[in-house]
């Protein structure tokens, strides 16, 4: 359940007398401070945290006066409290009305659940939009990934550019699930390709409905989008537990940040670069707290090496007909990551077309049939 907490009242006072609290592999127990993050939250600076943590987070911190709560801006980390005081990185666990600790936020709430301060940080608060040489935001990128240093960790190798070029930079083994034979055989090749090791895992409809359950509690919703995409990074995960590692690399923020979606393909430079920013700052409430659900289930450490703010920061700065560029009356998206690619891959894999996982894995098919 990462993240947990509930109160014991005084029945005369209606404040709470104790509180009960834990955080479960990959959230963090550090004395009162509890806690999703790379890094071990600095208190000195807690009014002003989602400025000063530059990761996704998510804290609950217990103070003699108050209860501090807070979460990165663009809300990587999901955190929800209670009416009746309780805490959780899941709705599901919380009794009574349920409230977000929302992207950006800081918040400090009495032990009578009431609140004593709220502040909120935005987007362009931490995150400074603009343009630079491009060349050295290439580099400042290249650096940015190469600096990751692996745990006991895999990669989650979809064989398309994004899974690729983090698996030509880390010395980490590959997993993959599928239930598309054709895929399969791709994912073997690829990573023939690259000289690396695959533990592959053939799912089919049994395995996919078995799933579905326990994703749809996780997530905490049924929408079928969300679902499509959860069962096939769910079932990962659990393969990547069974097979004894405790951190998995997944390729997230690539096509927000390089303009990697179909839908890029029509918009002008002005109406892309609004919209990759609109996708950016969005990321949380779309991919990333589903995903961050799905890891806590897993009691596995989820990192995603393209969402580094430092990556995040340059590649805001690179202009967007770099990211979505037509050439010879083609569009190719992702462009500047494909030429970053094609220094450490064979260019069969940097400039592949790579379909949505939901797809790619034809789970979302075996899904459509069973829901």
């Amino acid at each position: 359940m990462a993240i947990y907490a509930f109160p014991e009242f005084d029945g005369e006072s209606r404040r709470a007398s104790r509180i009960y609290a834990s955080a479960r592999y990959p959230s963090r127990q550090e004395g009162n401070v509890f806690f999703d993050s790379e890094e071990v939250p600095n208190l000195k600076y807690a009014d002003e945290m989602p400025l000063k943590l530059r990761s996704f987070y998510s804290i609950v911190a217990f103070r003699p006066s108050h209860i501090f709560l807070s979460r990165d801006v663009l809300g990587g980390k999901p955190l929800y409290y209670g009416s009746d005081m309780s805490i959780s990185s899941f709705k599901s666990y919380i009794d009574g009305e349920v409230y977000e600790v929302m992207p950006g936020e800081v918040l400090k709430i009495d032990y009578t659940g009431e609140i004593l301060e709220r502040k909120k940080y935005v987007f362009e608060d931490v995150f400074k939009v603009g343009q630079a040489d491009v060349d050295e935001m290439v580099e400042r990128i290249i650096s940015s990934l190469s600096s990751y240093k692996p745990g006991v960790g895999c990669i989650a190798f979809s064989g398309g550019v994004d899974s690729s070029l983090l698996a030509a930079l880390y010395d980490l083994p590959l997993v993959s699930v599928t239930a598309s034979k054709a895929e399969e055989e791709w994912l073997r090749e690829a990573a023939k390709m690259l000289g690396k090791e695959i533990e592959m895992l053939k799912v089919g409809e049994d395995e996919i409905r078995d799933a579905v359950k326990t994703v749809v509690k996780t997530i905490e919703t049924d929408d079928f989008l969300q679902l499509s995409i959860a069962v096939p990074v769910y079932l990962t995960m659990q393969f990547a537990k069974t097979l004894g590692f405790t951190e998995i690399v997944f390729g997230q923020g690539a096509d927000e940040l390089f303009g990697g979606y179909k839908r890029y393909e029509t918009m002008d430079k002005y109406e892309l670069e609004d919209a990759l920013i609109r996708d950016l700052k969005s990321i949380g409430d779309s991919n990333l707290v589903r995903d961050s659900k799905l890891a806590y289930r897993s009691e596995i450490r989820l990192v995603t090496p393209y969402l580094s703010w430092d990556v995040i920061d340059a590649a805001l700065k690179i202009p967007p007909e770099y990211k979505v560029k037509r050439e010879d009356g083609r569009v190719i998206r992702k462009y500047i990551l494909r030429k970053i690619a094609e220094n450490y891959l064979p260019e069969e894999i940097a400039w592949r077309e790579k379909k949505a996982i939901q797809y790619s894995t034809g789970i979302a098919k075996i899904l459509k049939r069973y829901l």
